[in-house]
């Protein structure tokens, strides 16, 4: 089973790597960057904390990335120790410097999701579908640039997800709205 995974894994990759024009190169290299250390997903935390109004869901979104990232980055990465698919490319071949650490689950994708997550229950339909389409290009973006593989990203964002509904359980038990 996990050689058929594998084999999706390099072919989802191989058909990416046939689409790759300088356009959406730049898309893509932005859209990463965006999600590079969650700044995207703080920037929004930021903007709803300060309005009184949706502060509580702000902290929230803080609360679901705090769980996704020591989910995801702290436990899950150092269990798999999956190596990157950068990491079989030349130098001229990468869009971006090659991530340091572990692939599985994509961090970026994790983080991502277990903002939508939070949004889907506790945001209105705008926010969330503009969240959601964020969350979903950040995740993309990680594999056209070849930093993950297509199950990195699936499972970042399962992760992310439940990380975020959980987030909504916990939360609301100690601060119900």
């Amino acid at each position: 089973m996990f050689s058929r995974i594998k084999r999706v894994d390099n072919k989802v990759l191989e058909r990416i790597a046939c689409i790759q024009k300088p356009a959406l190169n730049k898309v893509m290299i932005t859209a990463s960057r965006a999600g590079n250390l969650g700044l995207i997903w703080w920037t929004i935390c930021l903007i709803f904390i300060v309005r009184p109004n949706w502060r509580m869901t702000g902290f929230n979104f803080v609360f679901g990335l705090a769980i996704a990232h020591l989910m995801g980055e702290i436990i899950i990465k150092h269990l798999v120790k999956r190596v990157r698919p950068c990491h079989r490319l030349e130098d001229d071949e990468q869009l971006i410097n090659r991530p340091r650490f572990y692939s599985f689950p994509s961090g970026h994708t994790t983080a991502s999701f277990s903002v939508v997550g939070v949004a889907l229950l506790r945001c209105g339909p705008a926010a969330f579908i503009g969240i959601l389409l964020l969350a979903s290009l950040i995740g993309f973006s990680r594999i056209y640039l070849r930093v993950h593989y297509l199950t990195d990203v699936l499972v970042g964002m399962l992760l992310g997800f439940v990380c975020g509904l959980a987030s909504v359980l916990i939360f609301n038990a100690f601060f119900p709205m």
